[in-house]
C-alpha cells in the first residue's frame, strides 16, 4: 500500500508532517513512539482499518521523526507534546480516540491533562494504550545509566545507546531527561474521564509489563481494561497483534457511542 503524500503543519517554524482520513466519529488519533513515524506497520494498519470501517484517522510525526522538519535532537516531551495539540485541535474535530504507542502513551496521558486544563475534556472518547511507557526518561533510562553515559551527558549533553530496531544508535538528550521530569504522569491519581484498554506484550524488553501494571495504579477511578499478551514483545506487530489492536479500537469505538463522560 503507498501512503498519500502528507499535509504539514508549520508550528513554531518548523514543518509537522501529517496525514488525516475524513470519515466518521468518532476520529482515531495515532501517537507514535521516540524515533517511530506515521508510516510504521501499526499506524498503517489502523490507516487500513480506518477506511474500511468510515472512521476518521489523523496521524503525525514529532519534529526530528519522519517526513517532519527539525533536529531530532532538540526534541523534548514538551515539544512533542505541542505539537500534537496543535495538530489534534487544527486537524480534527468532536470526540477522538487516542492511540498512543511506547512514548505515545505518554504524550496522550499529557495531552489529556491539558485538554482537561482547557475544558476540552470532552473531545476524548477513550483511550487505547500500547507498551504504554509514561515517564520513561526517568522511571526506565535514568536509573540505567552507565557511569559512562552520564559522564557524556554532563561532557556532551547527550548519550548514545545501542538500538535493535536501527544501525544508528539511540541518542538521549540532557534536555529530554530533564524535561522529562517536568512531564511526569506517575505521581498522582490520573483522571483521564474515559475508558481506557493498554495492550502490551510480556516479553517487552524496552518497557516491563510491570510498568503497565504501575500505570494501571495511577488510574483508579477510570474505567481500565489492560491485555497482557504473553508472548509479545515491545512492537506488537506480529498479524495476531495487529488483529488484537484493532478489535481494541473497534469496541472501544462501540463503547463510545454509549458512553457517559466520567467527568
Amino acid at each position: 500500500m503507498t501512503a498519500h503524500p502528507p499535509v504539514f503543519l508549520t508550528h513554531n517554524d518548523i514543518a509537522i508532517a501529517l496525514r488525516r482520513r475524513a470519515g466518521a466519529e468518532p476520529g482515531i488519533v495515532w501517537l507514535g513512539g521516540y524515533r517511530s513515524d506515521m508510516l510504521g506497520s501499526k499506524a498503517e494498519w489502523l490507516d487500513q482499518w480506518a477506511e474500511a470501517n468510515g472512521h476518521a484517522f489523523l496521524r503525525h510525526d514529532y519534529s526530528g521523526h519522519g517526513e517532519s522538519g527539525g533536529a531530532f535532537r532538540d526534541g523534548t516531551i514538551s515539544l512533542w507534546l505541542e505539537q500534537s495539540l496543535a495538530v489534534f485541535k487544527k486537524f480534527s474535530a468532536g470526540p477522538q480516540i487516542l492511540i498512543g504507542s511506547s512514548m505515545g502513551g505518554w504524550i496522550a496521558l499529557r495531552m489529556i491533562e491539558e485538554l482537561q486544563k482547557a475544558g476540552e475534556h470532552g473531545r476524548i472518547a477513550g483511550l487505547v494504550l500500547i507498551a504504554p511507557a509514561p515517564d520513561f526518561t526517568c522511571e526506565l533510562v535514568e536509573p540505567q545509566l552507565t557511569l559512562d553515559q552520564r559522564r557524556q551527558l554532563a561532557e556532551r549533553g547527550y548519550m548514545e545507546e545501542p538500538s535493535e530496531y536501527a544501525p544508528e544508535p539511540y541518542i538521549y538528550t540532557k534536555a529530554l531527561l530533564d524535561d522529562g521530569r517536568a512531564n511526569q504522569v506517575l505521581k498522582g491519581v490520573i483522571r483521564t474521564g474515559c475508558p481506557v484498554h493498554i495492550l502490551q506484550g510480556m516479553e517487552d524488553k524496552d518497557v516491563p509489563y510491570t510498568h503497565a501494571l504501575r500505570l494501571v495504579d495511577h488510574l483508579p477511578v477510570d474505567d481500565v481494561t489492560i491485555t497482557l499478551v504473553r508472548d509479545g514483545d515491545h512492537r506488537l506487530s506480529r498479524p495476531q497483534d495487529l488483529e488484537l489492536l484493532t478489535r481494541t479500537v473497534a469496541s472501544m469505538v462501540d463503547r463510545s457511542k454509549s458512553r457517559t463522560p466520567i467527568l
